[in-house]
This record gives structure tokens, C-alpha cells and sequence, in this order.
């Protein structure tokens, strides 16, 4: 019985011993806050957040700048005992709201005793200023310095992007291990992006510090600090200046204007309508800015010219016309005979040629046209003829950059939509279709949808006589230049003496039913749309090219409910095209046409 007893007793000293080691080992080792505790009764670690890249104009003018601000911190084991309402009057708080402050970090997840958390958050340099003499008065409180964006101009929202506090979710997400709680990350447009070449590199600093949390200078001459190293600056493809007229002009209306260098696809000027100024989601007020944005009506949000899909309307008759004159199917020169029985059109009877129907934009030539296009008689049943000749069609639309992304490097853009065989198939049946079915997609209407980007990548390969290169919005990255994809020349395969033809057409239609773009001693190719819309008044859409020889820009404007393509969008892109080959407007009376907004009338 001794015997079991001693046994008993030895086992529960072991047992004791036991616990007592394993709480000793869980203390020192594996335990993060003791381990932080001891350490931070000497020396506390700082993250050096670093400079995140700038952002700058093509001519060198400073769009995008990083502006100082504070971050007030606690760390709850040491502030345990401090006046926290002393604390609320030196922050200007009430006691309730400093309470809810304290609450809430207490009821975080991450939540730890003597790891700091953020208390106060983006505070300016003069805010700051008001407050930095009283906070050494209180123990557990730190500053943290950082940097927010600062826009030196109210444009380009869309565009720019906007950056803002990382997620728990894209934290999980993130592979590289790089980002902690409370780091921020650009959320939307180039910031978004081009977020690994703007974000830089943190660096840490360890800090002597007293009992009470008071920085006394830095651990062993800084030998365990590592220097944070800024993120790379961008050069961005817009004009300031054309930019700002963009703006201008869209100022009021609901849709979009893309203007692009054909030569490199550099997008000097790009307008989502309507917009608002980058500086509201910047700071303090980013939550609060940003619920208003989510709710309006208007969708400022919204970045249309690479997220809004749109029948093109008769616009796209320009590609129509390079198919069927590579098809084969209509010669140079070469005339049909228009009746007008086919389809409603607004052109008058008569023979057409390929200048002539983009002049007077005569639907039934393009009926026409793309009938033969899809029925070459490649197979004796007409159905079967017509899916092949679709599906042709639909190779000549991808090489032209249509109903897929083209790849502009901004997030959320949309691949517009291009309908093949198969859609039908699923829509009528198999083999129980045929070109009369389908002759809507002939003038642009019916199921085809372009986003405006693609509009003016249209206008900038028929301006390039048949290549493209991928609309971008940065030329270069830290003095290393643009992203290679952005270099690479995308053929269309269509001959180039096609490409004479359809110019000669678009530069009659100037005279035409585009005089609002008419411009004295500047050629001018251009093409009007006036898109259907059974909600309400018809879309005014326009795209062109100048100089017709040696193009500097192409444009392509989409503005909504605004009628007649000849009018509005018409009357928006010449203006632009005038102020950026000839640098200045010589038709004010058509700037206050535009300004004032009233195209229905």
C-alpha cells in the first residue's frame, strides 16, 4: 500500500513538474506576446513604409504624388492604465467615441495585448502638429508615419485608380506573403495594375524605449535596420492638356471618349461620363466618399470606356467594308444597286459603291454586301453556307480586335460581344438559319456589342492600314519603358489598298454627315453612328482618324440618349482632333454647341 502511495506522490510531483515546464516552454517560445512583452521593455520595431511610385503625365507633369500622414497607435498592455479621457480631449473626441474606439479593437480578431494597433487613422501634418507635444504623456501610444495619394489635378479618376486597406480575403489570397493587416493596396484602375511596380519595399527599424513607451533612439546604432525601398515611378500615355479638354467637353453627358496615338497605341486622352475627382477617395473620408459614389445613379463608378458594351451602329460599316472588299465579294469601284427594299434606310435609292454607301451610310448596301459575304456558295445548302460564312466573318472581327479583350492595362474591361454559328444554332436551331436571319449585324445593330475602347482601336487600325498595337495607358515603368505585350503589332490580314478605298469613303463622309467635324486644312477620316435605343433617344456615336496621312490620333466618342451621330459625338471628336494636332480650336461657336448640350434640338 506504502508502496502504491509513493508511487502515486512521485507521478504527481512528475505531473507538476511537467506542467510547470511545458507552461515555462509556452511563455518563452511559442508564446508571441510575452515573447513581444520582454522585448518591448527595451526596444520596439517600426515598419519603414515605403514611398509608393508617382505617377506622371507623358509630358512629364506630376499626376499622382504621395502625401505625409499619421497614424496614432496603441498598444493595449501598456495603455491599460493611461487617462483616456485626457487622451480624447488632446484627439478633440468625445469619451463615447473614444470608448467605441477602444471596444473595437478590443473585439478584433487579431486583436493582441501588447501588439500595436491603429487607433487613429490618416492624420494630416498639421493635425498632427496640434497634437505631437501632449502624446508623450500618455504610455502605449505610438505614431506611425505613412502616405496617401494626392492628386495634383481632378481628372482621370477612373483611369488613376484609387488605393485603399488591404482585406483579410486579399491577404489569404496574397502567395508572395507581402502584405500585413493595415497595409494598403491599389483597388481599382493603374494603381490596381500596376501594383507590384508601385508598391515598393517596407523596411524595419528597431527603437530603444523607456518604461513608458518613449522612443529614446535606435537599437545598436540600427544594425538589424533594413531600409524600405520606394516603388517604381510611371509614366503615364495621357496629354494633360487634351485630357482636360476631354473632360470639358464630356462634362454633363452620360458615355465615353477614347483618343489613341495609332502609332503605339498610347492612349492620350480617356473619359468615363461621368466622372469624379480621384482626390475623394483619398484620406480620412475614403469610406464615407466612397458610399456616396456606390449610390449614385449616374454610376461615376462605372468605367465605361473599357466596361460598357454598346451596339456600334453604323461605325462598324467601316469593317464591313474591309471584309467584303477582302472577300471579294465587291470590287474598287464597284457599284450595286440599292432599291431599298431590304431594309429601313435613310440613304436614297441608288447605285452604290464602297465610298459612296459609307457617305450616305446606305443600310441596304451593307445588307447586301454581307449576304454574298456569308453566302460564297461554299456548300450547296444555303443554312449550311450561311454558318460557315458567319464563322468566317467572325475570324476577320477577332483579328480586328472585337469580341474579346484587347488587354488595356486597367482592371474589370469587358470583351463587348461578337455572335458565331453556335449562338445561333442555340437561338434557332441548327441548319434552320440563314443570312436573312441575321443581316441586323450588316449596319451594327442586332446582337453585336463593342466597348468604346474598341471603337478607337477600330478608328486606329483603319488609320494604321491594318495593324494595331494594344491600347495602354503606361509608356514606361521606372525608365525600363512599357510592358513588352504592349510593343507587339497586332495584323489584321485585309490588304492595304482595301484600306485606301474605305479612307477615300471616310473622308467624304466628313462632308457629308460629319461637317460638325469638318476642320479647315486638316484631313479628316471619319464615320458616324446613330445607335437605336429602344429606352429612349438613339445613342450619337463617332469614330476618325488625323491627319489621314501620317495619323496622329484616333478617336472614337460614344455619348448616350444624345441622338444623331452627326451632332453630338461628331461635334465632340472634331474639337478634339483640332486641339490636338493644331494645338488650338478655331470654331468657338462649336465649343459652345457642345458645352451646352442641347443636341436633340
Amino acid at each position: 500500500m506504502n508502496e502504491d502511495r509513493r508511487i502515486i506522490v512521485q507521478l504527481l510531483i512528475a505531473g507538476v513538474a511537467l506542467l510547470f515546464a511545458g507552461k515555462l516552454l509556452f511563455i518563452q517560445v511559442l508564446d508571441d506576446d510575452y515573447k513581444l512583452a520582454a522585448q518591448n521593455n527595451v526596444m520596439k520595431k517600426f515598419i519603414d513604409y515605403p514611398l509608393r511610385g508617382m505617377m506622371t503625365s507623358r509630358d512629364g507633369e506630376l499626376l499622382v504624388v504621395n502625401n505625409p500622414v499619421y497614424d496614432i497607435t496603441v498598444v493595449a498592455k501598456e495603455f491599460r492604465n493611461s487617462d483616456t479621457l485626457a487622451l480624447a480631449k488632446v484627439m478633440g473626441i468625445e469619451m463615447e467615441e473614444m470608448r467605441g474606439k477602444l471596444d473595437k479593437l478590443k473585439k478584433a480578431r487579431s486583436f493582441s495585448w501588447v501588439k500595436p494597433q491603429v487607433l487613429f487613422k490618416q492624420l494630416s501634418p498639421e493635425e498632427f502638429a496640434k497634437i505631437e507635444v501632449y502624446l508623450d504623456d500618455f504610455s502605449g501610444i505610438y505614431v506611425s508615419p505613412r502616405t496617401v495619394r494626392g492628386y495634383q489635378y481632378p481628372y482621370s479618376a477612373n483611369s488613376l485608380g484609387y488605393i485603399g486597406e488591404i482585406t483579410d480575403r486579399q491577404i489569404k489570397r496574397d502567395t508572395t506573403n507581402y502584405y500585413k493587416a493595415g497595409d494598403y493596396i491599389g483597388r481599382n484602375g493603374i494603381e490596381s495594375t500596376y501594383e507590384e511596380h508601385l508598391r515598393g519595399q517596407r523596411g524595419i527599424s528597431f527603437k530603444m524605449v523607456n518604461v513608458r513607451g518613449i522612443v529614446k533612439g535606435s537599437f545598436q546604432d540600427g544594425e538589424y535596420d533594413t531600409l524600405s525601398v520606394p516603388g517604381n515611378n510611371l509614366t503615364t500615355t495621357l496629354d494633360l492638356d487634351l485630357q482636360a479638354y476631354a473632360e470639358k467637353l464630356m462634362e454633363g453627358k452620360i458615355g465615353s471618349l477614347v483618343a489613341i496615338e495609332p502609332s503605339s497605341g498610347e492612349i492620350l486622352a480617356i473619359v468615363s461620363a461621368p466622372d469624379y475627382d480621384p482626390s475623394l477617395l483619398s484620406g480620412r473620408s475614403f469610406g464615407k466618399n466612397m458610399g456616396v459614389l456606390q449610390k449614385d445613379s449616374l454610376k461615376p463608378l462605372f468605367n465605361r470606356p473599357i466596361m460598357a458594351a454598346y451596339p456600334p451602329g453604323s461605325i462598324f460599316k467601316v469593317l464591313q467594308s474591309l471584309v467584303a472588299l477582302q472577300e471579294g465579294v465587291i470590287a474598287p469601284g464597284e457599284f450595286i444597286y440599292c432599291d431599298n427594299k431590304l431594309i429601313g434606310d435613310h440613304a436614297p435609292p441608288g447605285r452604290y459603291d464602297t465610298r459612296r454607301a459609307l457617305k450616305y451610310s446606305s443600310n441596304n448596301f451593307y445588307v447586301k454586301v454581307f449576304r454574298e459575304v456569308l453566302n460564297q456558295r461554299v456548300d450547296d445548302n444555303t443554312f449550311v453556307d450561311s454558318r460557315l460564312g458567319l464563322d468566317k466573318w467572325v475570324t476577320y472581327m477577332s483579328r480586328f480586335g472585337l469580341g474579346s479583350k484587347l488587354g488595356i492595362d486597367l482592371p474589370g474591361e469587358k470583351s463587348g460581344f461578337i455572335p458565331n454559328s453556335a449562338f445561333y444554332d442555340r437561338y434557332y436551331g441548327r441548319n434552320r438559319w440563314k443570312a436573312s436571319n441575321v443581316h441586323s449585324l450588316a449596319i451594327g445593330q442586332g446582337e453585336i456589342l463593342v466597348t468604346p475602347i474598341q471603337m478607337a482601336n477600330m478608328a486606329a487600325l483603319v488609320a494604321n492600314r491594318g495593324y494595331f498595337y494594344t491600347p495602354h495607358l503606361i509608356k514606361d515603368i521606372g525608365g525600363q519603358g512599357p510592358l513588352e505585350k504592349y510593343l507587339e503589332k497586332h495584323e489584321t490580314g485585309i490588304q492595304s489598298q482595301y484600306f485606301d478605298e474605305v479612307i477615300a469613303g471616310m473622308e467624304e463622309v466628313i462632308q457629308g454627315t460629319a461637317t460638325r467635324a469638318y476642320i479647315k486644312d486638316l484631313p479628316i477620316a471619319g464615320k458616324t453612328g446613330t445607335v437605336q435605343n429602344p429606352h429612349g433617344p438613339d445613342h450619337s456615336v463617332f469614330m476618325a482618324f488625323a491627319p489621314v496621312e501620317q495619323p496622329k490620333i484616333a478617336i472614337s466618342v460614344y455619348v448616350e440618349n444624345a441622338g444623331w451621330g452627326g451632332r453630338a459625338a461628331t461635334a465632340i471628336a472634331g474639337l478634339m482632333l483640332e486641339k490636338y494636332v493644331k494645338g488650338e480650336i478655331s470654331r468657338p461657336y462649336m465649343e459652345k454647341y457642345v458645352l451646352k448640350g442641347d443636341f436633340l434640338y
